[in-house]
């Protein structure tokens, strides 16, 4: 009674704290880059702490922040949370802003940028292959399960937008995460194959092509290929057709800008992106499963579908928060505060 009386406090003080305010930080002016509002800007002892760390995976160099709760002792043993990234976005945006709330739970959490992506290692650059996404969950375990303090009996996964996706296919075989949440899960496969709300299919065998043209280009030595990449003006960026693109859009090329982030990936990279679904034999998941999204994001229907096919739990609940875009779960004050909260509740009762 008396942890859940602590932990009760400490959430209401980082909802406090955090409400107060909605403007990002500058990466420039944080000394580890982060760019999100309540950054931790040094580390102070008796508070969450950052650790900035770089291990091998599959012999790439992959660059990640572990984030430490108030008063760590390493000789005892705390929950842990893997976070996985939004498709194009770093560790240093909404991963971090989620690992960070989460160590001022009382967890352990790691952040950590996808091969080939961010800060991490690996070329082609911004390669977003869902093999590797995937690859690089298991990875996070492997290193965060070797930390200090970390209780592996304990371990949880949180997936945001693409990496939410990812996540759901690391965790059907991947038995070392007791449970399982996304925020705004985004398939990346689907989307990639049919298009935003399905609105591509006519043209699927059309931008195949492209892509195997584009893997050609590659292997005989030429230049790589990418796609999603673009300048947008406000005007062009007004007139986008769904929410996510234009708060998208806003969210990472403005308000939470970091020059690791980027849109684009290797066109060849759509040979396996749009072979790939997160919701195939989503049911080998038995863990406690919770699934965040928006009640007004134009991507709600992937939470929605992932949901009702994740048949291997009755452990498993759909929160909805009320109002919300699915961008606006990255940031705004009190869309994250119900969010934490929640997540809070489900890691609290299933690690």
């Amino acid at each position: 009674m008396k942890l859940k009386i602590i932990h009760s406090l400490l959430l209401a003080a980082s909802i406090g704290a955090l409400s107060g305010g909605t403007m990002a930080a500058d990466y420039k002016q944080n000394p580890f880059t982060l760019a999100y509002a309540g950054a931790i800007t040094e580390n102070v002892k008796g508070k969450v702490n950052i650790r900035t760390v770089t291990y091998k995976l599959n012999g790439i160099d992959i660059s990640a922040n572990v984030y430490t709760p108030a008063n760590y002792d390493s000789n005892k043993k705390y929950p842990t949370v893997v976070v996985a990234h939004p498709n194009g976005g770093v560790k240093e945006q909404v991963a971090g802003l989620y690992a960070q709330r989460l160590a001022e739970q009382g967890y352990i959490t790691i952040a950590a940028d996808a091969a080939y992506q961010g800060a991490s290692g690996g070329q082609p650059r911004n390669v977003d292959k869902p093999a590797y996404r995937i690859e690089d969950i298991h990875g996070m375990a492997d290193f965060i399960g070797q930390y200090a303090g970390v209780d592996t009996a304990r371990l949880g996964l949180l997936g945001i937008c693409g990496g939410g996706g990812y996540s759901l296919a690391a965790a059907q075989t991947d038995k070392r995460f007791k449970a399982i949440a996304t925020v705004s899960m985004f398939n990346s496969g689907r989307v990639r194959r049919n298009g935003y709300v399905d609105s591509q299919r006519d043209t699927i065998q059309a931008r195949l092509q492209q892509a195997s043209n584009a893997r050609a280009q590659e292997a005989a030595g030429t230049a790589v290929l990418y796609s999603g990449d673009a300048n947008l003006s406000d005007a062009q960026i007004a007139k986008l057709p769904f929410d996510l693109y234009r708060q998208g859009y806003e969210y990472y090329w403005k308000t939470h800008a970091h020059p690791n982030s980027t849109f684009k990936y290797t066109t060849s990279s759509l040979l396996d992106l749009m072979r790939f679904d997160a919701t195939h034999q989503i049911e080998l998941i038995d863990k406690p499963l919770l699934m965040i999204a928006g009640s007004k994001a134009d991507s709600l229907y992937m939470t929605d579908e992932a949901f009702a096919k994740a048949t291997g739990t009755q452990d498993k609940e759909l929160f909805k928060i009320d109002g919300a875009t699915h961008i606006e779960t990255y940031w705004v004050p009190k869309y994250v505060n119900q969010a934490v909260e929640k997540l809070t509740q489900f890691y609290g009762k299933s690690l």
